[in-house]
């Protein structure tokens, strides 16, 4: 469903949370309050792919044009030394970074009263979450999915079962809804220092993880400049690193380059070129990003334009480059939503792996991601695994400015489909003005291995079209067909805001998600 509204508008991957953030938007408040309800209530609602245990990054857009990123992304615990040939990607041994998404919430929430003239309060903010927490919400279609997936391994994460319950079709978390309900009272920071602080860092300790309360205490997120590329006269905004927020940018100022009102949309070439510019970009993005705290990533030079021109150059129009590179696994949730004042929001929020570490922390029905297994365990690797360092980040949502004010707000799940998914929605939503549910609509790729396909292909839903399949085949790409509107290929939200014609939105046709308008 295409939703649209002159006064405000929210996406997100669940309707409960949709409906939440529209109700603030309706009481009168802003797009930051309205995305921290949803945040709170997906945490809630979503708990295979988002939570208090993970990490968030928020890009918030002003009417005339700034855009700040609140980088939410914990760091790897003080002690950590130990691991020995590959990090765990499940279990205690797993859940060696803390998790900023909490402490990206209460910077947030400044912003909004002390910027913006928030008048939401926190408690407010956060009790929907609570009351679906106390009262329980139907198990989602993605929650079964993933349980199902899991359900070898699931035994053996700590406390897990007693959280998620395999039987029954309503999801009722009362730990979950006192740990919300405690936060509610005293704020974001007792997270990390005060009572909730005490409990995660004993269930943490218990399970065995090397997290302790001091990792805790140590955690913030950032206010930092974000990342920005020229495009078609406006400017796309994301996150530098950690985050492969370079990737995407990369492969747009590649493309850039190309005149697409000579190639039609969802042509073989459209899809090629696409293709080309996302494996250019994940070179670059496997040799050097990393944590710029911990080492020097040449972000200026990545993004130089003459760069950028001398690698569109390196794109052959006739024959594939060959693709044997490493896949990174991730799911995360994007939701966006716009106000009446022309302000903004894109958040992606993460637990990394489908339900992150399975580790559930104590007393306090908080599942604590596993982004620490993003990190390499090789010493000359740009990522390795250090104590303090932020890990690798998949997570990259996006704004769009179109003279100067805000004009698409975008992201999506997916790992390294993020940057995939994201060209195509923008050469879509850009260059042949598609509208945000067309544009989400039209069949997509991913390049490399899924979770159910460990071949090195290029993954094509099948109503791509046969000449296409053909087309792509001839040039040397190889194929590997998925169901048309798969979920493994992405699933994002977008909201086009126009001074003229007023907000427009949707979520992906493939998820549950909603868009609605006040």
């Amino acid at each position: 469903m295409l939703a649209t509204s002159p006064h405000g508008l929210v996406t997100s991957p669940h309707p409960l949370a949709s409906e939440a953030g529209r109700q603030v938007l309706a009481q009168g408040g802003n797009a930051i309050e309205a995305t921290l309800a949803m945040a709170a209530v997906l945490a809630v609602v979503y708990p295979h792919f988002t939570g208090l245990g993970g990490d968030a990054f928020w890009l918030i857009a002003e009417p005339d044009g700034a855009v700040r990123a609140l980088s939410g992304i914990g760091q790897a615990a003080q002690h950590c030394a130990g691991y020995s040939g590959s990090i765990p990607v499940r279990g205690a041994a797993s859940a060696l970074t803390t998790a900023a998404a909490v402490d990206s919430w209460g910077q947030a929430f400044d912003i909004s009263r002390d910027r913006w003239g928030g008048r939401q309060s926190w408690p407010a903010l956060l009790a929907p979450a609570i009351a679906h927490a106390e009262d329980g919400v139907p198990v989602s279609q993605s929650q079964r999915f993933w349980a199902a997936q899991r359900a070898a391994e699931i035994p053996g994460w700590p406390g897990f079962s007693a959280a998620f319950p395999s039987a029954g079709q309503t999801l009722r978390q009362p730990p979950l809804a006192r740990t919300l309900t405690r936060l509610a009272e005293a704020g974001a920071r007792d997270f990390y220092e005060g009572e909730i602080a005490q409990r995660l860092a004993h269930g943490l300790a218990a399970a065995g993880s090397p997290l302790t309360l001091s990792d805790l205490q140590r955690t913030r997120a950032r206010d930092e400049a974000p990342l920005k590329l020229p495009y078609r006269g406006g400017e796309l905004f994301t996150f530098g690193p950690p985050t492969q927020g370079i990737s995407t940018l990369q492969a747009m100022g590649m493309l850039a380059h190309v005149d697409f009102g000579g190639i039609a949309e969802g042509s073989a070439m459209h899809y090629h070129l696409m293709i080309e510019a996302i494996k250019l970009a994940f070179m670059d993005r496997d040799r050097w990003v990393a944590d710029p705290e911990h080492v020097q990533v040449p972000v200026a030079d990545l993004l130089d334009p003459a760069y950028l021109a001398a690698q569109a150059q390196r794109i052959s129009r006739e024959k594939a480059r060959p693709w044997p590179h490493l896949f990174r696994h991730g799911d995360t949730v994007f939701m966006g939503a716009a106000d009446a004042m022309g302000r903004g929001v894109s958040l992606l929020q993460t637990i990394y792996f489908d339900w992150g570490s399975g580790v559930v922390a104590g007393d306090t029905g908080v599942l604590w991601h596993n982004r620490g297994a993003a990190f390499s365990l090789d010493p000359a690797h740009p990522n390795v695994l250090r104590p303090g360092k932020r890990p690798f980040h998949t997570l990259n949502p996006g704004v769009y400015l179109e003279g100067g004010r805000p004009r698409l707000l975008y992201g999506t799940q997916g790992a390294d489909g993020q940057p995939q998914t994201l060209v195509a929605l923008l050469t879509r939503l850009i260059d042949y003005g598609l509208d945000p549910l067309a544009a989400m609509a039209r069949p997509r790729f991913l390049l490399g291995k899924t979770f159910s396909d460990a071949r090195d292909t290029l993954k094509l839903e099948a109503d791509v079209g046969d000449d296409v399949v053909a087309a792509l085949g001839a040039v040397g790409h190889e194929i590997s067909l998925i169901p048309a509107q798969s979920p493994l290929a992405g699933q994002p939200g977008v909201i086009r805001l126009d001074a003229a014609t007023g907000l427009c939105g949707a979520h992906d046709p493939r998820s549950e998600g909603l868009a609605l308008g006040v």
